[in-house]
């Protein structure tokens, strides 16, 4: 039953250490300098939404591939 809990902190913590590098990588692009001043806030919230889905789906690539490499080792060790 402690598994679940483990499980499910581990994956909140993946999903938000993914989408925190996801959005200070996307910084480095400066997408608001391309853009109208006035526009900043709409940018700063489109660069914000696109960390989300680039560090959600990069977390969950990372999660599968750790779901997979447990199984692996279950089925050596059976």
């Amino acid at each position: 039953m402690a598994f679940y809990g483990i499980d499910a902190m581990l994956r909140i913590v993946s999903h938000f250490a993914f989408i925190y590098l996801a959005f200070w990588s996307l910084k480095a692009i400066r997408l608001d300098t391309f853009f109208r001043s006035y526009h900043t806030p709409q940018v700063r919230l489109l660069l914000s939404l696109v960390a989300i889905v680039i560090g959600y789906q990069a977390s969950s690539f990372f999660l599968e591939i750790l779901a997979l490499c447990r199984n692996l080792f279950l089925t050596f060790n059976n």
